[in-house]
């Protein structure tokens, strides 16, 4: 009867093509699009002069921060505050590198140096998995989740729009329009706080909770 199940279990079914490949490969997909394709597009749309110039920001580095920072929330949300830090930290590193890199390269000023983006993507990649998980503290009910992932990435919005405002290199374009920076920072945030507890919610649902809960 063991073996039975067994066998049962390791058979090849039709789903583990569609949710081991097909599912990574689109959403792999979707994500250099955004940068590769919408937003020169939405560059030519609404132009750095335009009033809604702040619309390609959100759709192209806002989108990558919400996917740098949805995993380490969702890990937080769904196992603990130890795995949403760490996570953090990983994706926090990676992105901190790749953007410090590319910013190096088209502008005369050094990247890696700047304290802003060390603060906006590693340590703020700890903080919002490290807070979102200890606040959550492994349960499932969706209102502590909702509260815990938007408490979370509020906290850490605002943590960004000061370091932003205060020591990055860029920050004279900061202080030339606060409420524009605070916008297009918070903006993401925000509905990143909304859309991780849903995602980690429906996780839940189908048994996908690599930690103890109650």
């Amino acid at each position: 009867m063991v073996n039975k199940k067994l066998a049962e279990e390791n058979k090849f079914k039709s789903s583990d093509i569609i949710y081991g490949l097909i599912v990574p490969l689109i959403v792999g997909i979707v994500i250099v699009i955004f940068p590769a394709v919408i937003g020169p597009a939405l560059n030519s749309a609404f132009p750095m002069e335009s009033s809604l110039a702040f619309i390609p920001q959100i759709f192209t580095h806002g989108f990558a921060l919400m996917v740098m920072f949805g995993i380490p929330i969702l890990l937080g949300l769904i196992w603990n505050k130890w795995a949403g830090g760490a996570a953090g930290f990983l994706c926090g590193t990676l992105y901190y590198i790749a953007y410090s890199g590319y910013y190096t390269a088209i502008t005369s000023l050094n990247m890696y140096r700047d304290p802003s983006f060390i603060g906006n993507y590693i340590v703020c990649g700890v903080l919002i998995g490290y807070i979102a998980g200890a606040l959550n503290n492994k349960s499932y009910h969706f209102k502590r989740m909702i509260g815990a992932g938007l408490t979370a990435a509020i906290a850490v919005g605002i943590f960004q729009f000061v370091l932003n405002y205060t020591v990055s290199f860029a920050k004279a374009m900061t202080t030339s329009d606060p409420l524009y920076a605070l916008f297009t920072t918070m903006l993401p945030m925000i509905i990143l706080g909304i859309l991780a507890p849903i995602v980690a919610k429906v996780f839940t649902w189908y048994g996908i909770m690599p930690g103890g809960h109650y």
